[in-house]
């Protein structure tokens, strides 16, 4: 595998367990309700989304064992450019139902399990980017279906 499949993998794991962290023991009504949560969450989603189109690019072999990378990718699109139609019960819906699974093919496909350091995952010190360059691996999941004009009533 390439050092640069690597860090996307690395990019990926880190994401999802953000994602983890940001929504442990919160509900649909506090996604809805707080705009940083919804924010963080959308972020991560699109990190994942990003490096797994990323990968796919220089590494096809490595995303054939996620298994709806597509979606993913799409996902990251939707985020990204449709911002203004984005179903806010998709987008929780799919870290309830959707994240267990990406979460099990990624595991299988790195190979060097982040060593934690102030609680905080870390990558082996040859993944992680040079310090003052910009990191920006996005990545998605993608929803089971377009969102249709889900207003987020926000300001």
């Amino acid at each position: 595998m390439q050092p640069e499949s690597r860090k996307y993998l690395f990019d990926i794991q880190t994401a999802r367990r953000k994602l983890l962290r940001f929504t442990a023991n919160k509900r649909f009504d506090h996604y809805r309700e707080d705009d940083l949560l919804l924010s963080a969450v959308e972020r991560q989603f699109e990190i994942i989304g990003e490096a797994i189109s990323q990968l796919a690019r220089i590494d096809s072999e490595a995303v054939l064992g996620i298994s709806e990378r597509g979606r993913i990718i799409a996902f990251r699109n939707i985020l990204m450019h449709g911002y203004a139609v984005i179903d806010d019960t998709v987008v929780w819906n799919i870290v309830e139902t959707r994240l267990p699974a990406l979460a099990r093919e990624i595991r299988d496909r790195q190979i060097n399990p982040a060593a934690k350091s102030e609680g905080r995952a870390r990558a082996p010190q040859s993944l992680e980017p040079a310090p003052n360059r910009a990191h920006a691996h996005y990545v998605n999941f993608a929803p089971l279906r377009t969102p249709e004009g889900g207003d987020r009533n926000r300001v």
